[in-house]
């Protein structure tokens, strides 16, 4: 049996999945201050992919996410 990093038990696992359920549009602050904005479409051990207003898709990695935050 394979082990996999992507731990559901999580809470911000679970939370992202959650905001995917919902079809919520999310805020995504980068470590880089860059601000994109998008509904979550799915996320893996290392990335998350949004697609924007214009269903344009763009994955982030992880590990460039300052914060996220549903749009209010």
């Amino acid at each position: 049996m394979a082990t996999t990093d992507f731990d559901t038990s999580l809470p911000s696992i679970r939370q992202v999945q959650n905001l995917i359920k919902q079809a919520a549009v999310v805020e995504f602050k980068l470590v880089t201050g860059d601000l994109l904005t998008g509904k979550v479409l799915w996320q893996d051990p290392g990335c998350v992919c949004i697609a924007d207003e214009n269903n344009q898709q763009t994955t982030i990695w992880k590990q460039a996410i300052a914060y996220f935050k549903p749009k209010v």
